[in-house]
Parts: structure tokens; sequence; C-alpha cells
């Protein structure tokens, strides 16, 4: 099988059929191909027949893999890795600075850190092509595993003892990434000016948990904090609403329906600020790239200014 795929095989359709197998929809990989959906099909049509085989079962609209795309599926991604890599070398044997570099962020931290760093790096190295998507840290780590981004800047998971005893899922840290600790963020426990918790002077978590409680999805690492610190003690949190952008939440805790757990940097005038048994909490936020992925000169100067950045923040 790997001869096959190893000789005349398409990058375009090994491409396609990533897409689709990531997304578990041909429209959606369309859209982040930015091809037509027909094009897709037809690259995973052109593909299937070099192989011989089926790569997906299509049930109505769902889309599964067989079990031939399921054995394609790491050696498809190992392949374009390859090719990627290759391509970087070639380009980056000159010593310049040039080309795409893609980066992927949360909301959060793409709003409220990135700015002046990316400013900066755009300045210093105009003739680097940005890429930049909004993804929860999650997602972007997922996909930083799969080599879709160059760099990923998010929330970094926690390690703590908290989460280990929450009875949650653990979360899994993949071998092949690496991680470095940027900025801690500073959370604080807030509701409404005029919410009854507004108005108590000493609180505890077992004060907290009578009231609905609004938060990112269980999926996230901030989450999985809360509950830890929560479960650690054997207190009830009741999370009653739960989005993953921040602004939202504040508005929502604004607006008095529930108590959440914000960053410093989104605390104003709307928001009363609880001081809960003098706990402190603190994520925190980094950037991560593959460690088998050869960076890119691009990829390698942005993470020196992150670095760079991390230095400046002890140092003043």
């Amino acid at each position: 099988m790997e001869s096959k795929y190893t000789g005349a095989m398409d990058t375009q359709n090994l491409q396609a059929f990533l897409a689709v197998a990531d997304q578990d929809s041909f429209s959606e990989a369309a859209s982040q191909l930015h091809l037509t959906q027909p094009a897709v099909s037809k690259r995973i049509a052109a593909l299937e027949q070099q192989l011989g085989s089926r790569l997906f079962d299509r049930l109505g609209r769902r889309i599964t893999l067989t079990e031939a795309g399921r054995a394609l599926l790491p050696r498809a991604r190992q392949i374009l890795l390859e090719v990627d890599d290759t391509r970087r070398l070639i380009s980056d044997l000159s010593g310049k600075v040039g080309g795409t570099l893609a980066l992927a962020t949360s909301h959060h931290i793409g709003l409220h850190r990135l700015p002046p760093i990316l400013r900066e790096f755009s300045r210093a190295y105009p003739q680097v092509s940005l890429t930049l998507d909004f993804l929860d840290s999650e997602k972007a780590y997922e996909q930083v595993v799969q080599g879709r981004y160059d760099v990923a800047i998010i929330t970094l998971a926690p390690e703590s003892e908290a989460t280990a005893n929450s009875g949650m899922p653990a979360i899994k840290v993949d071998e092949r990434i690496q991680a470095h600790s940027l900025w801690p963020d500073s959370l604080r426990f807030v509701a409404a000016p005029d919410h009854a918790l507004a108005r108590g002077d000493q609180l505890s978590l077992q004060s907290l948990s009578p009231y609905p409680a609004i938060l990112p999805d269980f999926n996230t690492y901030t989450t999985r904090l809360i509950k830890g610190m929560f479960d650690s003690r054997g207190v009830d949190l009741a999370i009653t609403m739960a989005t993953n952008h921040l602004d939202t939440i504040k508005m929502m805790v604004s607006i008095g329906l529930g108590w959440a757990v914000l960053p410093d940097t989104l605390i104003d005038q709307q928001l009363q600020v609880l001081d809960i048994e003098g706990l402190h909490v603190t994520r925190k936020l980094g950037c991560i790239y593959h460690r088998e992925r050869r960076q890119s000169n691009a990829a390698s100067a942005f993470v020196a200014l992150l670095r760079q950045e991390q230095i400046n923040i002890h140092t003043r």
C-alpha cells in the first residue's frame, strides 16, 4: 500500500482527502480549501481511483472514513508534512525571512495580546504573508498537531492537582508539541455590581454554588481548571450557560444572568470583582509548534519575537 502512496500521488488530492476527513463534510472542506464542492469531489474520486479503494462512506449527509481511508489518514498527513518541510528547506536556504506564516489564536489573545507583536513582526519582515485564524485554544492545539498551522498562540493546558482530581477526562498532551509559556493571565471571579454576590464581603466557592455560572464549555482548559477547583473542595458547580466567547460572557454577567471567571483585561465598571477566600486563579498563555515539523525562517523569527516579549515582561 505504501508503494502506491509515495509514487506519483497528487498532493492536492491528499489535501482534499485530509480536509474532508477533518471536517466530516465535502462542503466544509471545499470552503477550507477555497474550492468548489465538485472540485473537491473530483479530487477525492481521482485519489480513490488511483488507490483502487473507496475512502469515504456517504450515508445521506454523513461522511465517515472507510477502513482504507483510516489506513491512509496518518500516512497522508506524514506525506504532506514531508513535502511541506522540503519546500521550507529549499526556500529558507537563502536565509531570507519570507513566504507564508500560518498562525492560529483564540479571540481573546488575538484581540488583547497579539496586536503589538503582529505589528512589530509585519514591520520587521514585510516579505512574510501572514494568515491568522481564530480558533478555540483546544482546537488550535489539534490543528498544530496535524500540521495545519506553523504556530498557535493559545491558552496552555493547566497542570494542577485541581484538574487531576476533577474526575474529568485527562487532558492529552502530545509529545510532538513544543510549548512556551509567555504571559500569566490572571482570572477574577466576577458578577454584576447589583448581583446578590456583589454585596458579600467574605465569599467562598460554597457561596457561589447556588448561583448560575456562565463559563466556556467543558472542553476548554479554563473551565476544566475552575471545575477542578470546585470538585477538589466537594462543591457543586452549576453551569447554566456556556459560550467560548469571553466578551459574550462579560455581557451576560453584566446584566445579572450569573457569575463568571474572566481575565483582568476584560474587567471594567460593568463588573464587580468577587473576593473568593483570597483565591487567585492564573492560567498560562503561550505559543506552541510541532517539534517534528521544520520551522521556516518566518516561523522561527515569529517565535523569537514572542520569546523576547516574554523576556520584556519579566524585566519591566
